[in-house]
């Protein structure tokens, strides 16, 4: 009717057009429901597979086979416990994407200038050659270290994603210290656990408190609302949610915290000072699991609610609420996501959220207890995938989220070794993804730089390559994937041809590492020898299992789950007081900063500084139809997304004379942008929210939004702050 409605407004022409676009989509909806009614006759293929993106929830779906290389619908697996039958929109539409008339067929090299976007098509053996010849000759005139090997998240199958590094480390190219998106919270959560794993995530359906802090699981991981929702049905359970904005979980919450960004720890704190002065504190707990429970509670003596109000913005009757509420329900499941780690304080934030589940006990009862990541509880042997038996720790490492500075010559990055002058990248679009954007643009651009980029669409990196080699999607190979924010390990079987001429990660490895004299037994075999010989070292079983039961269920049991046994320290105690430059995760790199942050759980006041010239901060909150740059190049994602824009508090808009809907520009001492505006009440005053990534080519120049995002390391051990930007703002 709105449709209808709005046709009358326009000239006729334009109402024409509309009646026969009416007519069209009526044709295709009928078509659409006489071939489901067919296929529910017919009985249409399922494959089983995992959802390869980057994402904790790891869904188990299953998916039509229409035959002619084609696939229906997608789904979650009812059978698998986690998953329940659920998945998000972008992935039920991957047909969509699957089948996208613009993805990459063939190889391609570059034949204008540098960021010109004028390719020829040639041949996978002219293509891998060049590659190659540009390896070794960087090799030749700079040493190993000249190159490069650059990936990410594109995809999580341990195969496709990790076997990059088996051709690095048999060559000794340049380490990576993979900082962009998890180190800041799996640091911080670990530094009190000891180990990256909790209590079962479907244990939330069990729960009487669900609090969802620093994430926003209606956008980024819809199976969190699925267990959480089922407790608020079965058991009356309240939801918590607590963010920077108000968006789609906070609207499901029965108690909404909208703090300012980056005083999480402040938050933390207060509640902790609460529940140590109206006795909800769990002492005999404490003194078993924990290390210094009244060195905390003295610290915490003038962390009042008084004194976190004033830091987040929260009253005190909100502070006060929701510490009662803890503290009044034993069963408190509290779910910590990734979005407040990315803060310069993030990994303190992190701790400190964490702490609470042991002041109470919370950790004592099913449905108790706070919940990150599930990664250390795979025990993985990758050994085979990555060729860890020929990495030389001597070689020097450059952290991934400064691929700007790194690219253009910072002494802080390259040190005494060679500049990078071949990079080689899978999974990953820097050029849109990567914070300080102009100057990783300006990097791309040095004419002594070879770029090969094997991708899916030609991204803004692909555009910038001399080569561009065309990849598959999950569905055209065989992989692995583990789940984060569940307990799976899935097999993604190979259930479709590539179109075109497109090669796995894998094939494009092997075929290097022949032309560039790499060694190791990983070349030798197939991505399911890896993943048969990855399986049974790391004590799962073989891949035929695996493949006959579809996934494994690596729960550990309650006790173990819920550190009832000890935690992961070797005195079995829970750390309020961490040793910063000692917290055992894997992502661990010494940049000389872990020596910064306090010792006890507390807001870090380190954070980009709104001020005169600045006075806005600005978050770039994950989009629900975007994951990352994923799904940019979908007509629905991109319908349902809209062009970028800037939520903004009315009375900020106000005061800088500015009307809702106007256009803007933004920046700081990194770059600035143009952007549209919109007039948003769910935020505080001072606060800027641009739910991201859209495309490059969506803003004006394409200049993205990461061109504002710092590329800064954040103590302990870095890691990408991605949150935490100071801003100006102008009327355009």
């Amino acid at each position: 009717h709105k449709l209808v409605f709005a046709a009358r407004l326009v000239r006729f022409p334009a109402r024409i057009a509309f009646i026969r676009w009416r007519k069209q989509v009526a044709f295709q909806v009928r078509a659409l429901r006489f071939s489901a009614e067919r296929n529910m006759d017919a009985k249409v293929p399922i494959g089983y597979t995992a959802c390869p993106h980057d994402c904790p929830s790891t869904c188990a779906l299953e998916v039509e086979l229409l035959g002619n290389g084609r696939i229906g619908r997608v789904r979650g697996s009812k059978e698998n416990t986690y998953t329940a039958g659920v998945i998000c929109s972008k992935v039920a539409r991957y047909a969509e994407r699957v089948h996208h008339p613009d993805r990459l067929l063939y190889p391609l090299r570059r034949m204008g200038p540098k960021g010109s976007r004028e390719f020829e098509r040639i041949s996978w053996e002219d293509a891998l050659d060049i590659t190659a010849e540009a390896m070794l000759a960087a090799e030749h005139k700079y040493g190993s270290e000249a190159v490069w090997p650059y990936y990410y998240a594109g995809t999580m199958g341990l195969v496709m994603r990790d076997g990059i590094n088996r051709l690095r480390h048999a060559k000794r190219y340049s380490d990576m210290f993979a900082s962009i998106c998890t180190t800041l919270a799996w640091t911080g959560f670990v530094a009190g656990t000891g180990k990256l794993a909790g209590p079962d995530p479907r244990e939330m359906a069990k729960s009487d408190l669900i609090v969802i802090w620093g994430t926003n699981p209606v956008n980024t991981q819809v199976n969190v609302m699925t267990h959480a929702i089922r407790a608020r049905k079965e058991r009356g359970a309240k939801i918590v949610a607590i963010d920077i904005y108000r968006n789609g979980t906070m609207e499901q919450a029965d108690l909404a915290l909208c703090l300012r960004p980056g005083t999480d720890g402040a938050l933390a704190c207060s509640v902790m000072h609460v529940l140590f002065r109206d006795g909800y504190a769990n002492w005999p707990y404490m003194e078993r699991y924990t290390d210094c429970p009244r060195e905390l509670e003295a610290h915490l003596r003038t962390r009042t609610p008084e004194w976190a109000s004033a830091i987040t913005g929260l009253s005190v009757e909100e502070i006060e609420t929701f510490a009662r509420m803890i503290g009044m329900t034993p069963r408190t499941y509290l779910r910590l996501g990734y979005g407040f780690s990315r803060q310069r304080n993030g990994a303190v934030n992190m701790h400190a959220a964490a702490c609470i589940a042991s002041v109470t006990g919370a950790w004592l009862h099913e449905g108790g207890g706070a919940f990150h990541n599930n990664g250390a509880i795979f025990h993985w042997d990758k050994t085979m995938i990555e060729g860890l038996d020929v990495r030389d720790p001597s070689v020097r490492v450059l952290d991934m989220s400064r691929i700007g500075p790194v690219l253009t010559g910072d002494p802080y990055d390259i040190g005494d070794g060679p500049p990078v002058t071949v990079l080689f990248i899978q999974n990953m679009n820097p050029v849109q993804v990567a914070p300080e954007q102009r100057l990783v643009k300006k990097g791309f651009m040095r004419e002594d730089l070879f770029v090969c980029v094997h991708e899916q669409f030609m991204t803004p990196t692909a555009q910038m390559a001399d080569i561009v080699l065309p990849a598959t999607m999950f569905l055209e190979h065989d992989d692995i994937y583990q789940a984060g924010g569940q307990q799976s390990i899935l097999f993604g079987p190979k259930l479709l041809e590539p179109p075109g001429e497109c090669r796995s990660n894998h094939d494009v490895i092997v075929e290097l590492a022949k032309r560039v004299g790499a060694k190791h037994p990983g070349f030798e075999m197939t991505p399911r020898e890896l993943i048969d010989w990855t399986l049974r070292k790391s004590g799962w079983g073989t891949l035929e299992e695996l493949e006959a039961k579809k996934w494994i269920d690596c729960q550990p049991d309650f006790e173990t789950s819920h550190f009832l046994n000890g935690f992961g320290y070797p005195d079995g105690k829970f750390r309020f007081r961490p040793n910063w430059a000692e917290v055992p995760v894997g992502r661990r790199h010494d940049w000389g900063l872990a020596h910064l942050p306090p010792s006890l759980p507390d807001h870090w006041d380190v954070n980009e500084k709104a001020d005169e010239k600045h006075p806005f901060k600005l978050a770039t909150s994950p989009a629900r139809s975007y994951l990352n740059s994923s799904f940019n190049e979908m007509p629905s994602s991109r319908a349902r997304e809209g062009r970028p824009r800037a939520k903004i508090h009315p009375d900020d808009l106000a005061a800088l004379g500015i009307s809702d809907g106007a256009r803007i520009r933004m920046g700081n001492e990194r770059g600035e942008i143009a952007i549209h505006v919109e007039a948003f009440s769910g935020v505080q005053r001072g606060v800027v929210i641009v739910e991201s990534i859209a495309p490059n080519s969506d803003f004006e120049g394409e200049e993205g939004i990461n061109t504002l995002t710092s590329a800064i390391q954040a103590a302990p051990y870095g890691g990408a702050a991605f949150h935490d930007n100071h801003v100006w703002i102008k009327p355009a």
